[in-house]
Order: structure tokens, then sequence, then C-alpha cells
């Protein structure tokens, strides 16, 4: 007589609600965290708050309806990201979301990391709302603390992970923070008696090297020129700055820390006081020039407001004749400007303080789109060869400063003190790019006329 043998009960198989257990971290600590692991390899803002953050909502939302936890998701995906992003871009959180409004000024799809973290994120959310058709309710425990224990060790291995870059992403000024700018520093401010014209160019992304000597090297080498010393004295120094661009434009433009919106808050004319304002009052004519539009960030709203009688933006110097450069960030070509703040200060009828603010070396920084990166071995062989991205940024400075230098030297420019200076370090998102600067400093270059000669 035939016996049927049953096959054995496995003994390794899952309890049901070990399983919705894994069910659950799969969503709310594998797939809510995986692309910013990623980044691990390379180097990232410390996510502390955004990992603890998605563990917390998971085990909040679990027993709800599948539609309300995808949702949830979604939510704790889009803080992890703007998160992300204000860490690299040195920007607070709330600066960020006020920012958003800007967001159609810009072309994300002029770069390829753009579009690759689009795909990613967008993946990533359709794959959580198929797995969520999973039953992630969980009950035992054992299993709710297991959870607390993957939440808090994958906190823990994120700051294990950036230890070595502490001090490099989330840049707000402390309270109490001593203030610093170039401004100060270089003794620029106190040269304005009406002698000469005053020019300040804030230059985007420029970094103070960090035990690199390639970047060293070429940072500022074209100005040590004998046309140069034989018209103005040379100083260089650094300075210290927190948060991004506009941070940096209030820094040194109204002497204090702070950003942009505080300005157009306000009608205060103590917090307007600043540099424009001041020298108007001494009877200088203000201008300003950016190589962007003027909607973005509300500069044509605030710039006026801190005193600047006259504003061009990109399409006021394309129409000069500017070329237009691509990017993220598209606009004129930062190596035709110069030409038209020489002509700017040739055509004065009274002294003025011009300043300009430089664009295309905003990151990422493109290999091609009119910006002359393609080739960066002309620059420098070492930094193509071991940070090209660096390189490519390079590439711009080295255009601005041989036009800049061209204008200044020529025997019809007139007597004008210039100051050039960083707004913050570059945010490269790498590790390997970021660790080349000093995460608090800026560099800064001062050219004082020696001649004085009284404008008429």
């Amino acid at each position: 007589m035939d016996k049927t043998i049953d096959a054995p009960v496995s003994k390794h198989r899952f309890s049901p609600d070990f399983t919705r257990f894994m069910n659950w971290a799969l969503v709310w600590i594998v797939l809510a965290n995986i692309p910013f692991m990623a980044m691990w390899l390379v180097g990232a803002p410390p996510r502390a708050i955004p990992i603890a953050m998605a563990g917390l909502v998971g085990l909040v939302v679990k027993r709800m309806p599948r539609v309300v936890q995808w949702i949830a998701f979604v939510g704790v995906m889009v803080f992890s990201l703007l998160s992300f992003v204000s860490g690299l871009f040195s920007l607070t959180l709330d600066s960020l979301v006020y920012s958003l409004q800007f967001f159609a000024e810009i072309k994300p799809s002029n770069s390829m990391e753009y579009i690759a973290a689009a795909v990613v994120i967008v993946g990533i959310w359709i794959g959580s709302w198929f797995l969520l058709k999973r039953d992630t309710n969980f009950a035992k425990p054992l299993h709710i603390l297991l959870g607390g224990v993957l939440i808090f060790g994958l906190v823990g291995a994120d700051s294990a992970v950036g230890a070595g870059m502490r001090g490099h992403y989330f840049r707000p000024a402390p309270v109490g923070a001593t203030f610093e700018s170039a401004i100060n520093k270089s003794g620029f401010a106190a040269r304005a008696d009406g002698k000469r014209h005053l020019v300040l160019i804030m230059v985007e992304s420029l970094g103070m090297p960090k035990d690199n000597q390639a970047m060293s090297d070429k940072l500022f080498a074209y100005y040590n020129d004998s046309m140069i010393k034989a018209r103005y004295e040379v100083s260089q120094g650094s300075s210290l700055y927190y948060n991004s661009t506009t941070s940096g434009e209030v820094r040194e433009l109204c002497g204090r820390w702070g950003d942009y919106y505080e300005l157009l808050e306000t009608d205060d004319p103590k917090v307007l006081d600043c540099l424009p304002a001041q020298l108007a009052k001494k009877g200088y004519a203000t201008q300003a020039m950016h190589s962007f539009k003027a909607p973005f960030f509300k500069r044509a709203t605030w710039y006026p407001k801190i005193g600047f009688q006259k504003r061009e933006f990109a399409a006021d110097l394309e129409q000069r004749g500017a070329e237009w450069c691509g990017g993220v960030f598209a606009g004129a070509c930062d190596r035709h400007v110069p030409k038209m703040l020489a002509e700017n200060l040739k055509q004065a009828k009274q002294p003025t303080f011009q300043y300009w603010l430089t664009l295309n070396t905003h990151l990422p920084v493109p290999t091609e789109q009119n910006l002359d990166t393609g080739n960066c071995e002309k620059v420098s062989v070492a930094l193509a060869r071991d940070y090209p991205m660096i390189c490519r940024q390079f590439s711009i400075f080295d255009d601005i400063d041989k036009a800049l230098i061209a204008e200044i030297t020529a025997s019809d420019f007139p007597e004008a003190d210039i100051l050039l200076v960083g707004d913050h370090m570059p945010p490269f998102f790498d590790r390997h790019h970021r660790s080349q600067f000093d995460p608090e400093r800026v560099p800064w270059l001062y050219l004082k006329a020696k001649n004085s000669q009284p404008k008429g």
C-alpha cells in the first residue's frame, strides 16, 4: 500500500506579523532613503531629521488606508528632497520654500543631473504605490522596537558617513555671530570720498581653495600683472560667509547677516540704509547689473529699496550686445559684461557705485551652451584630470578675469576702486569636489586705484 509523504513544513517561515514588518521597512526605511543613501558614495548633506521623520510617519500611518499611506510617503519624500537641497546649497529650509515661487525662472532640464534625479524620485513614488498594496500593519511590540532600531541605526550610519564633512552643509548665521565682510576688511567703503568710482563685483560660487595647489595657483592669477600693478594697489584676503547668494549680497551691500526677503518685508529706513543708499546720499550714482532675470529673487523690487537708482538685468545686457549663455540659470554671458560696466563708468557724469553680480558659474556648469567650458585642459591639466567640474568653473572665471582686466587697464578707463568677492563656496554635491574648498570662507581681491582725480 502506497504511502503519501507530506513535504516538511519549513522551519524558517516568517510569521505573518514579521512579514508585515518587513513590508513596512521596505517602504519607510529602504525606499524612503535609498536615493540619498546612494549619495553616501560621493558625499551628501546630513539627513538625521528626514530619516527619523520617514520612519516615524510610517509607524503612524501603517494601519491607515493605502491612499493615505501613499500621500504621507510622497510628503515625506518631498520634505527629504527639500531638506537635501537646502543643505546642499546652504539655504535655510524656510528660505528654500520661499524661493520655490521662482522655480519657473530656471531651466533644470539643461542639467542631466537634475533630469536623472527627477526620474529617480518619480520612479520611487510609483514604486511605493505598488509596494503599499502589501499589508504593513504589524503590531508586536518586538517588531515596533525593531523598527525604532532601524530608524535610529540609519540615522547613526548617516552621521558616521558624513562625519568628515561637518560644516560643509547647512550654514545659517548663528545668533550673535561676529560680522565680517570684504567691504569692511578691504577698506573699500572708506574710499567713498567722491574722488573715484567704486566697483563691487560679486562672483557666483567663487570659493576659497583648501589644500589644493592647482586651484590656489589659478585664483586671481591674472591680476598678478604689471599693467594691473601700475594702476592699482593689489590686496586680497578672505571673509566669513553664511547661506547662499542673496545672503552674500546682504552681507556686502547691507553690512549684516540676513537675506533678501527681510528687505522685501520692511520699509524701515534703518534696515534699508545699505551701501547704495549711503553712497547716493554722498552724491554717487548707484547702478546694479546682474546677468540673470529681474524677477528672480525679486531683485527688481529690493534693489531700488536699498538705493540702486539704475538696474540692468539679462534682457538689458543682451540688448546691449551680450550673448546668451546656457545652463540651469541661463542668461547673459558674464564675459561680455565688463565692457558694458566700463562703458557705464566712462559715460558717468558723477562719481558712480557700480555693482555687478555674475551668473554663469552657478552649478551645475555644463560643458557647452556657449560657456566655453568644453576644453578645460587649457585652464589646468591637473584640474581637468582630477576635478573636471571645478575646472569648468575656473574656465568661466578665467574668461571673466581676462575681459575685466582688458577694460580696467585701458588708457581711457576712469579711476576706480574695484573689489571682487565670492558669495559662497560652490555647492558641489559630491565630497570629492566639495572638500576642495574652505566650508566657512570666501576669497576677495581689492584693486585700489593709485591716483586720485576728482570727478567733475
